[in-house]
């Protein structure tokens, strides 16, 4: 497969990047037209930074992500979770990966690895954090691999039907 990783203007690419998570995450027209509208927003935060998957031109896989702001809208929603835990230092000096994802069809073939790690590696921050659905899944298993580890367990966000694991690592993370 001829697959290039490298940096991705999402704010001029955010409609091929969301038909890869609409297919990779099930979402319908209304998620994706709300999640538009908050890519273009992180975009414009400070550090945001984005790199793509391509193969023949074609975008199978994107991530971005940000240096972590307590005032962000998802630390204030995982926070209180962290703080039960005793983990919520994690939320400062920390590299967030907001958005990670890769066609099915193109799914397993080490793609979302070296998109985590490409994004983290140029990270001056000294850890990442994220969150994933609390289950057992391919994703969770590609970010132990990597040195997540469960930070707070059985997060409810407000627009989500599933509970979600917020994960940290430290950095660079874990290969091989």
């Amino acid at each position: 497969m001829d697959l290039v990783i490298g940096p991705l203007d999402l704010a001029a690419h955010v409609d091929e990047a969301l038909s890869v998570q609409a297919v990779a995450f099930g979402l319908g027209p209304e998620e994706v037209a709300v999640r538009r509208q908050i890519v273009q927003r992180h975009m414009q935060y400070p550090g945001a930074r984005a790199f793509g998957a391509t193969t023949r031109g074609l975008l199978v896989g994107f991530v971005y992500g940000m240096p972590n702001s307590r005032g962000h809208w998802w630390s204030t929603v995982v926070e209180p979770y962290l703080r039960a835990q005793r983990n919520d230092f994690w939320l400062d000096d920390s590299f967030v990966i907001t958005e990670l994802h890769v066609h099915p069809d193109h799914q397993n073939r080490g793609i979302g690895r070296r998109l985590i790690t490409t994004i983290t590696d140029g990270a001056a921050e000294p850890r990442s954090i994220l969150s994933a659905i609390d289950t057992e899944s391919p994703a969770r298993g590609l970010y132990h691999s990597l040195g997540y580890v469960d930070l707070a367990r059985q997060v409810h966000f407000p627009s989500a039907a599933l509970p979600y694991a917020v994960m940290g690592a430290p950095l660079p993370l874990r290969r091989g």
